[in-house]
Parts: structure tokens; sequence; C-alpha cells
């Protein structure tokens, strides 16, 4: 018979039961991951406190919170390059979310599909990275006045 450790059990309802309750850092923020519902392309990885989470939810508007500005915003207000949400899921302890979106636009403020427009590559004096996936789709500066 196989005995589980204690601090299994500590988390069953978290991570094995069907209760929502986000584990959020110190700065009161979980991760989220935005892909591309269709092609599961990552586009991008952002941060939500309790507010940008529950407002997503209801209102199926992808909502985050930007460090930087110190300040809840949702994706697209200024570009019109929105997110909507097509389904939304929780990390195994709750305290990372994955939103699969359409998205209208580019995700990334550099004018580009996805944030992950760079690859790393090895190379004899160390790490580089390389544009790939890197056109733009819009021009930040008349965008983002």
């Amino acid at each position: 018979m196989t005995t589980e450790p204690a601090s299994l059990h500590a988390h069953d309802e978290g991570e094995e039961g069907l209760a929502f309750v986000p584990r959020y850092d110190a700065a009161g923020l979980v991760t989220c991951v935005a892909t591309d519902a269709a092609s599961g392309e990552v586009l991008m990885v952002a941060h939500m406190n309790e507010e940008a989470l529950r407002r997503t939810i209801e209102t199926g508007d992808a909502w985050y919170y930007s460090r930087s500005r110190k300040a809840l915003w949702r994706k697209g207000e200024t570009s019109g390059h929105t997110q909507r949400v097509v389904e939304m899921r929780m990390d195994c302890d709750q305290d990372a979310v994955w939103i699969r979106v359409t998205q209208a636009g580019g995700a990334c403020h550099t004018g580009r599909r996805s944030c992950f427009y760079r690859a790393v590559a090895n190379e004899a004096g160390g790490a580089k990275l390389v544009f790939v996936d890197a056109d733009k789709t819009f021009d930040p500066a008349k965008v983002y006045k």
C-alpha cells in the first residue's frame, strides 16, 4: 500500500476539486497565458489581479493588470486589437490562467501578432535572439498616440 505525503492532501480542493480558488502572488497577481483559439499560437503572457480575472469571466473580454502602469486594462481598449475569450483554464495549483482567445489584429504592442517573435539561438558566443514570425500587423506609432 502506498501512502501519499500529507502535504498532497492540503491542496486537494484547490488542485483536485472544482472550487475556483485562484492563488495570487504577493503582489496580488496571477500569470495569464493567452493563445489563439484556432491555431494554438502563444500570443502573449500578462498578469491579472482579482478584478481583471473577475471582469474577464463576467464579460468574456480579456482584462489584465499592467505592472508598469499599475492599472487595470481591457485588451484592445486603445488599439482596437481585442481578445474575446473562448475558454479559460486554471493550472493545477490555481496560480496561472490560460485563456484561448479570438484575437482581432495583433496581440503585441510592438505591432506583431504575437509577443513571441524572437527565438533563442545557441551560438559560439552564447545565446542570441533571432527574428521569427516577426512581420508587423500594424504600426504601433499610429495606434498608440
